[in-house]
């Protein structure tokens, strides 16, 4: 059987500290403690900087979300613009037949009514479905019925005009021309 040889002197002392025998099993415990808590660690560290990468591409991509957004947003928002530009406004309401208004009358609370009223100047060069036909029958004949005439209540109707005063396009126009 083999025999531990004797230290002496320093080698003694130092022997001394460390504990023969039976306490390295002591030492077993601690040591197994030591590993599992740094591989603890480690897969601590991996998991969160999964989850962080995780947070990194949903970021990444509610980023781009956002800029496709605000893009269309943009886009949404040039079209509503070029709609409601004045001269847009103006040329889909002559395509819906519009004309400008003349000059308006204005009724109290009273019911008196304040200004003359004047009918629209139509612009007859621009569109021509907006002349009159000349005799009714002729309307009934091509198949679109006459115009409707509306009158405005009683107490706003303003003074009958003589015919000379009413525009040539609201006047019907008479068979036989002055002058021939």
């Amino acid at each position: 059987m083999s025999r531990k040889p004797e230290l002496r002197g320093r080698a003694a002392r130092l022997a001394q500290l460390f504990p023969a025998g039976p306490g390295q099993a002591a030492r077993t415990p601690f040591v197994l403690l030591v590993v599992l808590l740094l591989g603890g660690g480690l897969i601590g560290l991996l998991v969160l900087n999964s989850a962080l990468s995780e947070g990194s591409f949903k970021l990444d991509d509610l980023e781009k979300q956002t800029k496709n957004l605000t893009d269309q947003q943009q886009a949404l928002q040039r079209d509503i613009d070029a709609y409601s530009a004045p001269d847009a406004l103006q040329r889909r309401a002559r395509e819906l037949g519009m004309v400008p208004g003349g000059d308006p009358a204005f009724l109290d609370p009273d019911g008196t009514v304040k200004g003359v009223p004047s009918p629209a100047a139509a612009d007859v060069s621009a569109d021509p479905a907006l002349l009159l036909p000349a005799d009714p029958t002729a309307a009934s004949a091509s198949g679109s019925p006459p115009p409707a005439t509306t009158r405005p209540p009683a107490q706003a109707q303003p003074a009958p005009q003589s015919p000379a005063s009413v525009p040539a396009v609201l006047q019907p126009a008479s068979t036989s021309t002055p002058g021939r």
